[in-house]
Formats: structure tokens, sequence, C-alpha cells
């Protein structure tokens, strides 16, 4: 048979061929409705152990469930031969199922026992169980035994063999006393892997004659106890120190074998006294760290999940301090076969090939043998289409009706694997099993996964496309997977829209429409920030976040990655979290998380609750002297801001009770400061302690502290000596505090002299006060001065010496020689002799210059008005300047000297004139009686002259429209002429005139006027440019629009026969209003612009009102600096004349009339 042959190399290449052109194997999906009507062989879902140990008190129930269509039908062979259930009444098989109740009640439970395996068989096929083993739990009992009492001498080493009976499975070992409570184990005393009982060295305390061994039994829950061992340990002639040696295992080498999977457990147990210490290691490698572990004191070595890599000599050494000892345990890493691959079920349509495969591993390496519907396949019914080698069954062209359940079993000494795969032949048409018209969404950048579930056999191909039109193909952005599924790697916006998926084999053809929607990311755009809050303050975390407006987001805050306190104080806005009245509890980090249907995003902020520090506690005064004392203390909670210093305060409580007083500062990081004390103080001490947020409230003060009287230490400060009054000497100082007394009876010792007078001091000693008057002393002389602090312990230091002066009286003399030099019309130079020392009879504070103008030089009489004015000159001066002084004027002066107490004598009057100046501007100008070619102007004199008047000039230049300035023309008066009439001027045209006074100086400032050359005195006015409004441009497009109507209504009625003369009607009617005006029409266009419309400077309105610019919005506009405008030598006017040119050409309605004077001044805009 074909199961028979075996197969050589070339058959090898063959397959790998035939391989790379198999059809892939069909899975059977597991959706019902697509199950309902499939023909599937009997596929094993539930089965027993292989070993079942069961308990005697109660059923046995050995599992065997499966399915398939049609449903399959069960059998039981018990030991390779057929078991009959229906013949054992306490046998039961569960209604469609395979599953077997025995009843052993009142049966010998050992009768059903043995190996048992399932068959569950349809008409495609039959599976088979595995070799399920049934044997019964059993706990013997011990066998009869008379122990001894065992002696021995102390020190030496015992084992007491526990023995238990075989069980099944073996039972859980321990030894106890008569009172049922565990022996204790510790590194001396120690419970082997076979239950033994060891000691490394015997103690007279392990005399005892109740050394009992309990096996525990875990199916049937029973314990056996074996007979209690008697033991008595003599001191007579005690064991002596001895090195290690080993107890278990014996020898130098021992060999473990352990199955791959399991757990390898190795142990050593020594003797020795003193007790030995156990090491463990593996030669040539490391221990498992992960897997390995130590139990009974280091005397057993764990490994777990045994691999073969863990194979290899295990040392363990026994060390104490006469030696150490070693032995090398061999492990041998043995495998039961374990799957590589199982094989897997197969649906096949007619003539495609398919492959069984069957990939086990262990040591030794496992046999494998292939059953066809539980028949080993060399007993098979022959098929050519089947060829086996070793763990390879190929399958080519199969039919229908060929369908069968093919078993792999591999088998070596430590076990076997066994598993049924059944091959299925099927022609079905393909199906969509994805729900149709599903919505996809995702998140923008992220993969999408587009499901296309099918199932027909042959296996149906899958096409996809995009919005009915693009065909895709499995390149990027796009893959399609095995299973039909579409995967965008990284979806954007654009690939929204409809998808189908088309399924297609060669007995039809299913389409499914899907949908996908690419949403916006949910993004937190500003965070939430760490927060440092006071307690008590309000706390704001904001979360702003930005999602796509499809999804419906909900926000949450959590606290500490839980939820929130359920606080009022806890309010949750849109974008944030506010926190009132801040607890130390509330301290945490605070997320918000944002979530919507398919995305999230989340932000956190620790807050930080701060307060001010606990007061310190503890203080303690230590290393006491006479002049200073270490305090100590203990700080409080710095509630999360770090202390930045401490503030010593003290209380003197004999001098100024309930005061306290800043003494010294600390670091925050100190505990202890010396402070430096007074004598004759009653100290009490607190500390503050200062953070961020401020300072603490004061500690409890420490201890009074008491200093002893002394000397004054110090003199009074800030000592001073000057005179209230001619004839005294008034000392004054700063007096000692209480604390700087350093005792009672504080007095003062003043001390004065005259400097370099007199050698010998005075004295007087004062208590109570800060001043001393000395009396009957010479005016304003230096004093030598000292005052000295004493109390009844003795005087203070030697006191600094000071130098005061005695009291001051008015100057006796005023300066003389006094000069005055005219510098120019208002600037003086005065100079006078400086007075003696003697005669100022104070401290000289300088020199008072008064000064008063009496009249002008052109005046007979002056004026009573004149105000005195009063220049200071220092003491050290004897010249100073007199300016702001008017021209061509008288002036009288007198001087007197200045000290503390008052002003001295005035010295003799001096007078002086100033020389002449320019004059000041004309008091008016005004443009009288204007005609078509003259006009009249006329100007008053100035109000200040500044010397005699020689005349006036007068300027004037015409201003075209475009605010040129024409030539300039000059004209002279003399003083006494105050009028003047201009002709032969140009009609209609705006002149500009200027008007200044001079004497023999020059000329004083211009003013300045405009006017018209007309008849008519109203004010020429300047229109807004309506071509600029909005209203105007607006009507105008009206009109424009109106217009266009009209001429599709002509044009539509022309073709009709009629006439409609629009463009004549508006001809001759053409609005003037909106006419432009022509260069070359003689009128003026716009003069000026200004933003103010405030008149000129230093210009005058005329009294006829011809030209007024404060009474209309629309007046002229300035354009030059009025009486403050300067003239070239030729001249011609400095300045620029005109506005801004290019606003001015656009703005204005001007006229096309023909000029007039009348309409050439209203053309003005």
């Amino acid at each position: 048979m074909d199961g028979n042959r075996k197969w050589g190399p070339g058959f090898r290449a063959v397959l790998l061929i035939l391989l790379s052109h198999m059809t892939s194997a069909l899975e059977v999906p597991l959706d019902p409705k697509v199950l309902e009507g499939l023909p599937q062989p009997p596929t094993i879902t539930l089965q027993s152990p292989k070993d079942y140990i069961f308990d005697p008190r109660e059923n046995i129930v050995i599992h065997c469930e499966a399915k398939g269509k049609p449903q399959p039908s069960f059998s039981w062979t018990r030991n390779g031969t057929h078991f009959d259930v229906e013949k054992d009444s306490k046998v039961l098989m569960k209604p469609g199922s395979g599953t077997l109740v025995i009843d052993i009640s009142g049966e010998k439970a050992e009768a059903y026992e043995g190996t048992y395996q399932c068959t569950a068989h349809n008409e495609h096929g039959t599976a088979v169980s595995n070799n399920i083993v049934i044997r019964q739990s059993r706990s013997p009992l011990w066998s009869k035994e008379r122990n001894e009492v065992i002696v021995v001498q102390m020190g030496v080493s015992l084992v007491l063999q526990c023995r238990p009976p075989a069980g099944l499975p073996p039972p859980v070992i321990f030894w106890m006393d008569n009172n049922f409570q565990r022996l204790p184990l510790d590194k001396r005393v120690s419970q082997a892997l076979n239950g033994d009982l060891y000691f490394s060295n015997v103690l007279p305390e392990d005399t005892r004659s109740d050394y009992i061994c309990y096996a525990r039994f875990p199916h049937t829950q029973t314990i056996q106890q074996k007979q209690p061992i008697s033991v008595t340990v003599l001191n007579n002639s005690p064991e002596g120190e001895r090195r290690p040696g080993f107890m278990l295992p014996l020898g130098t080498t021992s060999t473990k074998m352990v199955l791959r999977g399991e757990t390898l457990e190795l142990e050593c147990i020594a003797d020795g006294l003193p007790t030995p210490d156990i090491s463990w290691e593996k030669d040539g490698g490391e221990l498992p760290s992960s897997r390995a572990s130590f139990l009974n004191y280091k005397k057993t070595l764990k490994i777990s999940d045994v691999n073969e890599a863990d194979g290899g000599d295990y040392r363990c050494m026994a060390s104490n301090v006469l030696g150490n000892v070693h032995h090398i345990i061999k492990v041998t890493v043995k495998a039961a076969p374990f799957w590589v691959s199982a094989p897997r079920n197969l649906i096949l349509a007619p003539n495609e090939t398919g492959i069984l495969t069957c990939r086990v591993s262990g040591e030794p390496k496992p046999r494998i043998s292939w059953f066809v519907n539980g028949v080993p396949v060399e007993n098979a019914p022959e098929d050519h289409t089947r060829k086996v080698d070793d763990d390879t069954v190929i399958l080519s062209n199969v039919q229908s009706g060929s369908s069968a359940v093919y078993q792999c079993n591999a088998s070596n000494e430590f076990g076997y694997l066994m598993a049924n795969a059944f091959v299925s032949v099927l022609a079905e048409a393909p199906r969509v099993l994805t729900p149709p018209n599903q919505v996809y969404k995702v998140i923008t950048n992220h993969p999408a996964l587009l499901d296309c579930a099918s199932f027909g056999s042959p296996i149906p191909s899958i096409t996809w496309f995009k919005d009915n039109q693009i065909s895709i193909k499995s390149s990027d952005p796009y893959v399609i997977h095995e299973n039909g599924t579409l995967e965008i790697i990284v979806a954007q916006p654009v690939h929204s829209g409809k998808y189908t998926c088309i399924a297609t084999n060669n007995l039809g053809i299913k389409e499914n429409h899907v949908s996908l929607e690419v949403k916006e990311p949910t993004r937190i755009l500003k965070q939430p920030e760490y927060k440092v809050v006071q307690r008590g303050m309000s706390a704001v975390f904001e979360c702003k976040v930005k999602h796509d407006p499809s999804l419906i987001p909900t926000m949450t805050w959590l606290k500490d990655q839980g939820e929130l306190p359920d606080d009022e104080r806890f309010e949750v806005d849109m974008d944030s979290l506010t926190i009132k009245d801040v607890t130390d509890e509330d301290e945490g980090s605070y997320t918000c998380v944002m979530n919507t249907t398919l995305d999230h995003d989340s932000a956190s902020a620790m807050l930080t609750v701060v307060e001010k520090p606990d007061p310190p506690t503890d203080l303690e005064l230590t290393d006491q002297t006479e002049r200073s004392v270490q305090l100590t203390w203990s700080p409080g909670d710095e509630h999360n801001s770090p202390t930045q210093k401490f503030l010593i305060q003290y209380e003197d409580l004999l001098h100024q009770p309930g005061i306290w007083v800043n003494l010294t500062e600390a670091s925050g990081m100190s505990t202890t400061v010396q402070l430096a004390l007074s004598p004759y103080v009653y100290y009490s001490f607190r500390v503050l302690a200062l953070n961020d947020v401020g300072y603490s409230d004061p500690s409890l003060p420490s201890r009074q502290y008491r200093t002893n009287p002394a000397a004054p230490d110090e003199n009074p400060s800030g000592v001073e000596g000057a005179g209230s009054e001619p004839g005294n000497l008034v000392i004054t100082w700063t007096p000692l505090t209480g604390l700087q007394s350093n005792g009672p009876g504080l007095e003062y010792k003043v001390h004065w002299r005259r400097k370099d007078v007199e050698d010998d001091w005075s004295s007087q000693n004062v208590a109570n006060v800060s001043q001393f008057v000395v009396s009957e002393t010479p005016t304003y002389v230096p004093y030598e001065i000292k005052v000295q602090a004493l109390n009844d312990y003795g005087v203070g230091p030697d006191p600094e010496v000071v130098v005061g002066f005695s009291g001051e009286d008015l100057p006796l003399s005023a300066p003389e020689s006094i000069q005055v030099m005219v510098h120019n019309s208002t600037l003086a130079e005065i100079h006078w002799e400086p007075v003696s020392t003697s005669s100022v009879r104070g401290k000289l504070q300088g020199y008072k210059v008064y000064y008063h103008r009496d009249r002008g030089l052109h005046e007979t009489e002056g004026q009573p008005d004149q105000q005195q004015q009063v220049l200071t000159f220092g003491g050290n001066r004897s010249e100073g300047r007199l300016p702001g002084l008017k021209p061509y004027s008288v002036y009288s002066l007198f001087i007197k000297v200045l000290n503390s107490k008052g002003e001295g004598p005035s010295s003799s009057i001096r007078t002086f004139e100033t020389p002449e100046g320019v004059p000041g501007p004309p008091s008016f100008l005004n443009v009288l009686n204007p005609s078509l070619d003259s006009l009249t102007v006329k100007w008053g004199p100035p109000e200040n002259n500044n010397g005699r008047l020689a005349g006036y000039t007068l300027k004037y230049q015409p201003v075209n429209k475009t605010n040129e300035l024409g030539p300039i023309k000059i004209l002279t008066f003399l003083p006494n002429e105050t009028t003047a009439t201009l002709s032969s001027l140009n009609a209609s045209m705006l002149y500009k005139f200027y008007i200044s006074a001079k004497t023999i100086k020059g000329s004083g400032p211009f003013i300045s006027e405009e006017a018209f050359t007309a008849m008519d005195t109203t004010a020429p006015s300047r229109q807004v440019d309506i071509a600029t409004q909005g209203w105007f441009i607006g009507l105008m497009c009206a009109i424009a629009l109106l217009i266009l109507v009209l001429l599709i209504v002509c044009f539509i009625k022309r073709n009709k026969g009629g006439k409609y003369p629009v463009k004549e009607k508006e001809d001759a009617h053409q609005d003037p209003e909106i006419q432009p005006m022509k260069e070359d029409d003689g009128t003026f266009g716009e003069y000026s612009d200004t933003e103010d419309h405030k008149p000129l400077k230093g210009s005058r309105t005329p009294s006829n009102g011809t030209v007024r610019r404060d009474e209309s919005d629309d007046s002229l506009v300035d354009y030059g600096e009025g009486g403050d405008g300067q003239f070239n030598e030729d001249g011609s006017f400095i300045g620029q004349y005109s506005g801004k040119k290019e606003k001015d050409t656009h703005e204005g309605n001007e006229s096309s009339e023909a000029p007039s004077p009348v309409n050439a001044m209203n053309s003005f805009v």
C-alpha cells in the first residue's frame, strides 16, 4: 500500500514543487448560518486527561465530546477491545455525547480500571480520542513495625526514615508530634524530598519520644501515621567539631533525569559541626534567575519549566569553619513528544491538492504513525491520491466522497501525542460573511481594516473596489490580506468613501459593500500645567481639546488615575477643572481624558499644595555664658515649600515686656544658632520659619534667660551741638535703650569746652533726658562735645569728640563795591565784595539779590505794579547773572547777606539800564475794503516796542488755485503809519500778507493774514469733494444700473419697432454736479487741506469779516508759520506754502461756469 512506501530524495524535491503550487486549505468558518448544511467529518472537542485517577467514593466520568455534520455516533474500546456500553447496567453514555458515567457504588472499582479510547463516527469519517488510562486512587496503611529507641551522642548526624506506603498519587509527607504540632525545621534539621528527617548534628533538646511521620493522600483526603520514633541524645561523650560531609546524595557525583517542561528539584543535605552552609552553582553556565529558586534553607534547588539548556553539571557545596566539600549532580533533560506543528483540518474542492503535516519533537526522537478513520494507514483501503512520507501526508486531486479523518500519533518512551485532522471535500459557491453596508470609522494616521470574510470551495479570490470604480491592488497604502481583509496602513481623509469586495470562485460570485469614514484625531491643544497653590486658594487646570466634529467627546478628569473626589469644591467645566479652597488632600496628579468612540487623548499635571510652615517646636537653651547662649529647635512641617530661613526674636521682659524684637536669622537648613546677648536683660526667645508662602506662626517662647548687669558697652549715638538762640549751646544725643543700658541707674555725663581756646572740660551728669543746654556762650563759636554713658556698675568706653557751634545772630554788614555789567538787552552780570566772616555771626548761607524794573527808557514814570525779583547765590560766590530782563528799561538792585538766623542789612541801591532790542509783533493785522484790484491793510503797533520804533515792513504775495506762491512784494512804512492801500492787484485772487515792526536792533516777528480781491464779504467756503463720498459713489452706481436697465428696455422696444431716445435726453440734461473740471477753465482747485482747521499762527481776523477761518468747518487751511515765518534776503518766503497737493487735487466740487469774482470765490473748496 501507499502507506508502506518509502520515498527517496527525488520525491522530496517533487514535494517542494508541489507544495509551492498547492491550493491553500480552507478553514471552516464559525458562523452557525454557514455551518448549517455543510457536511463535516467528526472533530473531538472534549476528552478526559490521559491519566485519570478516580476516587472510589465517586462515579467515574470519562469525557468524550465531538461535533460533525451529520452528528457523529460514539463507541468505546477498553484495553484494546470493544467495550459494549449497553450490556453493563452500571455504565451510562450521555445522550448526544460520548461521555461515560460509571456508577461504582457497591462494586469493586478495580474492575473498571484500564485503558479507554473513544471513537466518534459519521458518514464522512471517524475521529478517535487519546488513550485514557483509568486508575483508582489508593491510600494504603503503614506496615506494622516496632521502632527501637535511637540513642546518639551529641554532635553526631542523624536520619529518621519515613518510608511511607506507595499511594496513588504519592502522598504528601510532614513530621509532627503527639500534639499535632509541626516539628520546627531550620538549617540544622530538615526534611528531604523523600520525607526522611535529617539532623546535620544533634543537640540535647532533640531528645523526644514523639517524632511522627504523617502521609496525606490528596485524592481520598486521608492521613496515615507512622509509629512514633524516640530519640535520646547523650552528652557523656559529645562529638567534636568536624568538616562537612554529604548525607544526601552519597558520594561525589550522582545523576538526575528530568523531562522537558517539568520542574527539576535537586537537593543536598550535609552533616558537620558547626552546621554547614549550602550553596549552588552550575558548571560552565549560570542558574536561570527567572526560573530558579532555593528552598529548605538552600538545601533544595528548584528550576521550573525545564528546557534542554538546563542540562549539565550542578555543583552543591557545603562549608563551615573547618572546611568545605562539594557534590556534582549530572542532570540530563529528556522530552516526551511535543508539538512543533499539529495537523490542521482541510477543506478542499474537487481536484485540489492538500497536505497534512505532523511536526513533533522530543528526546529521544518520537516515532510518527498515521491513521485514517482510526485505522493504521497501512491497513486502510488503498488510495492512489494519498502519499505518506514520515510526518507528511500529500492528498492530490481529491474527489467528492473522499472525506476522512486522519490521526497522527507521535510517541517515545516518555509518552505520546495524538491529533485528529479531517479532510473534507466540498464544492460551494462563495459566501461573504461580513455584514453588508457596515460603516468603519477610524482616526487619521491609524490603520483601517475593512473585513471581507468569505467562505467557498474552492477558496474564493477577493477583489476590492473603491467608489465602484477604482480597482484596488495590494500596494502602498493598501494591503489585501489572505483572509480578504483590506488594510489601509495609514488612513487619510482622502480614503473615506464606499468600498466593495467581490468574492469569486468557479461556482459563482458574491459582493459586499462597506463604507469608511476617516475622522480627525482627538488632540489636547492646551495641556494642564503644573500648579503650586497655597492651601485655601483655588487651582485651575485648563485642558483645551480639538476633535472631529462628527464625534461626540466626553471629558473626564481623574485624580491619581482614579475618580475625582465627590466634593462640591471640584467644578468641572467644558475645558477646565477648578478646585476651590484647596486642601492638603487635594495634592496629586490630575489627568484630563478626552474620549470619543474612536480614540482618546490625555494629559496630566501635578498639583502641589503649599502653606506657610508650621512653627518650630522644642526650643532649648544650652551652652549658657554671660554674653551668649545656644538656641536649638525642631523645624515644623514645610508643607511642600522648603524653608528658606529661620527668624529668631526675643522679648525683654524687664525693659519692654510684650514687644518682640528681631535678633538674628539662620539658614533654612539650620536647627541651632549661637546668640550674642546683652547684660541686664530678661530674655525669652521664639523662632519663626519662612518659605515661599510666608512666615510661620511664632513658636512657643523658650524658658526665660536672665543676664547679669554690667557697665555700658557703648555711648549714646547722634551727638550734636548747635545753638537754638544767641548765647547758648544745645547738646543733643540719641539715648540708649533699656537693652543697651546694661544695668540700673543709667546716666549721661556731658562734656564741653571751647575749641582751641579752653583746655579743661566742663561736665554735667544728667538722667532720663536726651539734651543739655549750655548758657552764656559767645555767638557762633566752635565747641568740642562728648557724651559718656554710666550706670551703677561703671562707666562706658571713652566717647568720641564732636564739634558743634553756639547760637547764631543776624549778619551785621552788607556787601560793598557792587558793580553791574549789562551784556545785552535781557541779561546783566553783577559783582560784589564778600563780607567778613565775623560780620556774618553764623553759618553763611549765601547772598540774596533783590532787583526791580523801575520803568522803560521811553517812559517818564514807572509802573507801580512791577514785581520785585529775588535771586539767591551761594556763600562762596561774589558774582551772579540776572536773566530775563526787559530791553530798554531802568532797573535797581540791592544785596543782603543770609545766614541760618536770617538776612542782614541791605546794601546800597544800584541802578542800571538795558539797551534796545527787537520789537514784539504788531498787535493786529486786518484786510479791509477788498475790490477787484485793490484792498486796504491795517495794523496796530507792537505791545512791546523794546526800543525806539523805526518803522514797519509789509510783504504780500498771491496764492493760486494749486497752492503755489507767487512773487513776493515788500513795502516799508514809518512808525506812525498803520494803514496802507494796495492797488494793481489781480482780480479774484487770494493774497497772503505779512507785517512786522522794527527798531535799530532789527525786525521783530511777523504776523500774517489772507484775503481775496473781491467785493463780496461772504467768506469763501470749501466744499467737500462729493466724488469721494460713499453716498455719492453709491448714488452714481444706482444711476448707472438704472441706465443699463433702460438701455436694455430700449433695445427690446427697438427690436419691436419702437424708439426710446434715452441718449439724446441724457445729452440734453447733463448734471453739472458730476462734470469733470477742465485744466484750463481758469478756476482754482482746492487750496489746501488740514486736519484741525485752526487759524494761522499769529494771524488776525479782518474787522469786516471778509475772511473768517473760525466761522466754518470749510475754512482755509494753515499753510505757513504765520508771524514766526522768515524771509530770505531777496524777500522770498522760506518754507513750503502748500498743503497735501495730491490729496487736494481729488477733493472739491468745481464748476464750469464763466469766471467772475463771486464765482471765483465760491470755487475755492
